[in-house]
């Protein structure tokens, strides 16, 4: 018998796919949540522009010595603009499980209009834009994260992208074997940020051992991404 995520996922999958438009609620009043006694992490003094919620994967590969090295990550960013600050926390438990436990070959789309049954804020869907990792711009060297609005929220905007360079991180302050570290990214290309935050993550952390050779892995994950700065605004 299926589970009732599980049921919600199926059943939303006949849906049509989800809206696309700029962030449905101002984020002027949020604030993000940062761990007290530590210096990683500092919270802007200006308030956010964009809060996303980003469902993924974050890949690896095995290295010769045995252990797993990250090639980057892939993820669909969901405005949790209108989500109330004191569910934010429960969105993001709630999109884990469902991601979790989503079957093969459904969507992420699927997945975030599964959500519409966990809060309201939900119902209309709004894509911000897609997480993935490029080649670094500036250097021409390694792989640096990039966030992109230009096909989705602020489709025709074709600076809507900000390429960052990580300048402070923590590990997840709960269960950091399985939850990717908590990030503080800053701009080096693009208009759509000055600073990305990556809180609350659930999940994509890999094995601890790999047997050199073995396959590329895909390990799920769902955190929450704060924007601030950046030329537009929620």
């Amino acid at each position: 018998m299926l589970s009732p995520i599980l049921s919600i996922i199926l059943a939303t999958t006949a849906l049509a796919a989800p809206g696309i438009k700029i962030a449905g609620c101002s984020v002027a009043n949020k604030q993000m949540d940062i761990p007290a006694g530590q210096t990683q992490l500092v919270n802007p003094t200006i308030p956010p522009s964009f809060i996303g919620l980003g469902l993924g994967v974050q890949n690896y590969t095995c290295s010769s010595a045995g252990t797993f090295t990250s090639t980057g990550a892939v993820a669909e960013l969901v405005d949790i603009s209108c989500v109330d600050s004191s569910r934010l926390t429960a969105v993001t438990d709630a999109a884990s499980e469902i991601w979790k436990q989503a079957p093969k070959g459904i969507s992420i789309q699927a997945v975030i209009k599964a959500l519409s049954g966990v809060d309201s804020a939900f119902g209309s869907s709004i894509i911000l834009g897609q997480h993935v990792f490029v080649t670094n711009p500036i250097t021409g060297v390694g792989i640096n994260p990039k966030w992109d609005f230009t096909s989705a929220s602020l489709k025709g905007h074709a600076d809507a992208f900000v390429v960052g360079a990580r300048t402070g991180g923590i590990p997840a302050p709960s269960n950091p074997a399985v939850n990717i570290d908590w990030l503080m990214v800053n701009n080096i290309q693009g208009d759509l940020a000055d600073q990305i935050f990556r809180i609350e993550t659930r999940g994509g952390q890999p094995p601890s051992t790999c047997t050199p050779g073995t396959a590329d892995i895909s390990v799920k994950y769902v955190s929450q991404y704060w924007f601030f700065g950046g030329a537009f605004s929620s």
